[in-house]
């Protein structure tokens, strides 16, 4: 399904709120905060030649988020920040004062952590990325995962220390399922999706990915003409093209947002001009983005500087994955976990159906960006798909040509 966006608010201003979450400044002091973690740096931005001049544009830049604080997904950027941030805010009102990141493990800043408990529901990377930042701050977490999560990816949250609780069925119903268990006990909700009477919390998770595209700006040796990222609820998608439209203005990319074919609710939403959520069917492989109600925050921004919306199929998440494990043309090899690719995926399927490929303008001086939005999440589900395991695809990678 391929879709132009027709919105009446298309090529309209973003909302001064969005604006000022996720702009030049914001990113900035993103940047700031992530040079008090440890093991922060740039992820490596990755030029993918070889499979640029076999899809016939004229280059790719792949940001990969799979080498992310230690986590292996962007999400690191937005939960454990939002963390950090409510802290540092909630310390600060006790104590009568502005407080610093700096100042985040002093003796009365961590008194007051010890107070809090974080709590989400995860498809399994935004879950680490509180579960780490709680642990981090001294706070406690409290992690709600429905029935597709995968042991494996459980057992990779609790290891931060956080209470993992199992819901019964979807991912939206583990979100409903935190927010009414939170409210009950005085927790604070940190959701990458947002709803009615809740966006600050959402928009400072979004904040946090805005790092992605800070970094990319700096790296890149031209801005991009197009941009495919994937959507889930719509946060990464939106931090994203909402920072380049930013940064950029008049001069933006493309923008394109993927979803999966089984949980296209952002697709939906720009068919219907208007969030829709859609009845939940069978899994999709690409279970980070397995969700079927957009985020409103994500949808404000993408209705505006959203340019297309797309969907992939299963086998085509799987194909990307194969493809960067075995790459074309001495590219190197990228490890991308079900998800990763998919705004990858989207460009490929977009470039080889000359309907779309015409609609979007590609061709040989377009410049694209995608983001490989995680990394072998889950080494077992990786081996089955790719036929290696994550450790073999680098080790064949570091052979002699």
């Amino acid at each position: 399904m391929f879709l132009m966006n027709s919105h009446p608010d298309h090529h309209a201003p973003l909302d001064p709120r969005d604006s000022e979450m996720l702009g030049v400044a914001a990113a900035t002091e993103v940047e700031r905060f992530l040079t008090f973690r440890e093991n922060s740096a740039p992820t490596p931005l990755v030029s993918l030649s070889g499979l640029a001049s076999h899809l016939g544009v004229g280059s790719i830049h792949l940001k990969d988020e799979g080498q992310r604080l230690g986590l292996g997904s962007f999400k690191a950027l937005g939960g454990s920040y939002t963390v950090i941030r409510l802290v540092l805010e909630e310390a600060g009102r006790r104590l009568g004062r502005s407080l610093d990141v700096s100042e985040l493990h002093d003796p009365e800043v961590r008194a007051v952590a010890r107070t809090m408990t974080f709590a989400c529901a995860t498809d399994g990377n935004h879950g680490r990325s509180v579960a780490q930042g709680a642990e981090l701050v001294g706070a406690r977490a409290a992690i709600f995962v429905h029935s597709h999560v995968s042991d494996e990816r459980v057992a990779a949250i609790a290891r931060f220390g956080a209470e993992m609780i199992r819901v019964d069925g979807t991912y939206d119903e583990s979100v409903r399922e935190a927010a009414r268990v939170a409210t009950e006990n005085g927790w604070t909700i940190v959701s990458d999706t947002s709803w009615p009477g809740y966006e600050r919390i959402p928009s400072l998770v979004m904040q946090g990915y805005t790092a992605i595209v800070h970094e990319a700006l700096k790296a890149l040796p031209e801005p991009p003409t197009h941009v495919f990222v994937q959507v889930g609820v719509g946060g990464i998608a939106a931090a994203v093209a909402a920072h380049f439209a930013l940064a950029l203005g008049s001069d933006r990319p493309f923008f394109v947002a993927v979803d999966p074919a089984r949980a296209a609710c952002m697709v939906e939403s720009a068919r219907a001009g208007r969030p829709v959520a859609v009845p939940p069917g069978e899994p999709t492989v690409m279970a980070m983005l397995d969700c079927y109600e957009p985020s409103l925050v994500a949808w404000r921004i993408l209705s505006r500087v959203g340019d297309a919306f797309m969907t992939v199929d299963e086998e085509d998440a799987v194909a990307v994955m194969r493809r960067l494990a075995s790459p074309l043309g001495g590219d190197p090899a990228v490890i991308a976990g079900e998800s990763g690719g998919v705004g990858l995926a989207g460009l490929m399927r977009a470039a080889c159906d000359p309907a779309i490929r015409e609609a979007l303008g590609l061709g040989p001086s377009s410049r694209i960006f995608v983001v490989n939005t995680e990394g072998a999440t889950d080494p077992a589900k990786y081996e089955h798909h790719v036929g290696l395991s994550p450790t073999a695809v680098l080790a064949r990678a570091a052979e002699p040509a």
